[in-house]
């Protein structure tokens, strides 16, 4: 399969329907995206499996910016819709294809398991950011806190 390329307009699209999805931000003025380009057009007729993109970052700019793209090229891989490798900077063959056999071994039980417990550590308080007028009821030292969690 060759690859195909990304717009605003066909994007979400691309990503529901791919299980694995693998983006090159390019640009047409850029030596190394010009280098990188047969790397990744050969390794898309090597795997079949994978959607490979491109996405001009001159003509999508909006998904340039949705991604934060200050170097290029920049690849971004996709499983199952959640981003799990971005990296900046032309990879050679072996490289490319050794991120390729990685993002095809994720357990994405794992990865969605690990992305829950980060969602779920955002939503909590962080326990060691006590505000400064909360300190008064803080245990002083020495003393042994209860309550849920504490050893008593």
């Amino acid at each position: 399969m060759s690859t195909i390329e990304i717009t605003k307009d066909n994007f979400e699209s691309t990503i529901t329907d791919s299980s694995i999805l693998l983006l090159d931000f390019w640009a047409d003025w850029c030596g190394p995206c010009k280098q990188f380009a047969p790397v990744y057009e050969e390794a898309s007729e090597q795997n079949s499996d994978v959607v490979f993109g491109k996405v001009d970052t001159e003509a999508q700019q909006e998904l340039a910016g949705l991604f934060a793209i200050s170097s290029i090229p920049t690849l971004v891989a996709f499983r199952e819709g959640i981003v799990v490798f971005a990296q900046p900077g032309a990879l050679a063959a072996p490289q490319l294809e050794q991120v390729i056999t990685a993002v095809k071994d994720l357990d994405m039980d794992e990865v969605r398991a690990e992305l829950a417990k980060q969602d779920a550590g955002v939503d909590q308080a962080d326990p060691s950011a006590i505000p400064e007028d909360a300190s008064q009821s803080a245990p002083e030292a020495g003393q042994q806190a209860s309550g849920p969690g504490s050893a008593q």
